[in-house]
C-alpha cells in the first residue's frame, strides 16, 4: 500500500517541484476598462469573453471612467484564390482578417502605440464538399478570430509588465 501512494505521489511531487503550473490567464492591469468596438465585431466579443472570466477587470460604457480605453478599428476579412486546378477550379484559398487597435488612457494618454493584426490562414477547396467547406471556413475565420483576442490580451498584460 505504501509504495502505490509512493508511485501516485512521486509524480505530483516531481511537477510541483519543477515549478509547473497550468497555464490560466493572468489578468490585466486595470480594474477598468472600456471598449470602444464596431457593432459586431467577433474579437470584441472575445475579447469580454476573456477578460470576464478572471473577474478582475469591470467594463465600463462611459470612457471617462475606465482606467483604459481599448479601441478597436474594423475587422476586414478577405478571400482571395491561392491556387487553381488544372481545369481552371479554385483548390485553395487563402482567408484573412486584419484589423488594428490601439489603447490609450481615459485623458487621452496613448499607453500603447496603434498596432496592426494581420492574420491569414489557408483554406483547400473542393466543389463537392462544399457544405463540409463553409463550415470549415468559419472555423478557421473563428480561429483568427480567437488568436487576435489572445494577442492583444497579452499586449495589454504586459503593459502591467512595464513593457
Amino acid at each position: 500500500m505504501n509504495r502505490r501512494l509512493f508511485l501516485a505521489v512521486l509524480p505530483a511531487a516531481l511537477a510541483a517541484g519543477c515549478g509547473f503550473q497550468l497555464r490560466r490567464s493572468a489578468g490585466i492591469p486595470f480594474e477598468s476598462l472600456h471598449l470602444d468596438a464596431p457593432a459586431g465585431s467577433a474579437v470584441a466579443q472575445r475579447l469580454r469573453s476573456l477578460l470576464t472570466a478572471t473577474r478582475k477587470t469591470r467594463f465600463v460604457t462611459v470612457p471617462g471612467e475606465a482606467e483604459a480605453v481599448l479601441k478597436l478599428a474594423q475587422e476586414v476579412r478577405s478571400k482571395t484564390i491561392l491556387s487553381l486546378s488544372g481545369a481552371g477550379r479554385v483548390t485553395e484559398y487563402r482567408l484573412g482578417l486584419t484589423l488594428s487597435y490601439s489603447i490609450v488612457g481615459p485623458d487621452g494618454q496613448v499607453l500603447a502605440e496603434p498596432e496592426s493584426l494581420e492574420l491569414n490562414r489557408d483554406l483547400t477547396y473542393d466543389n463537392s464538399q462544399l457544405l463540409a467547406k463553409g463550415a470549415e471556413e468559419q472555423l478557421l475565420y473563428r480561429d483568427m478570430e480567437d488568436s487576435a483576442a489572445r494577442r492583444i490580451l497579452r499586449r495589454l498584460q504586459a503593459l502591467g509588465d512595464g513593457t
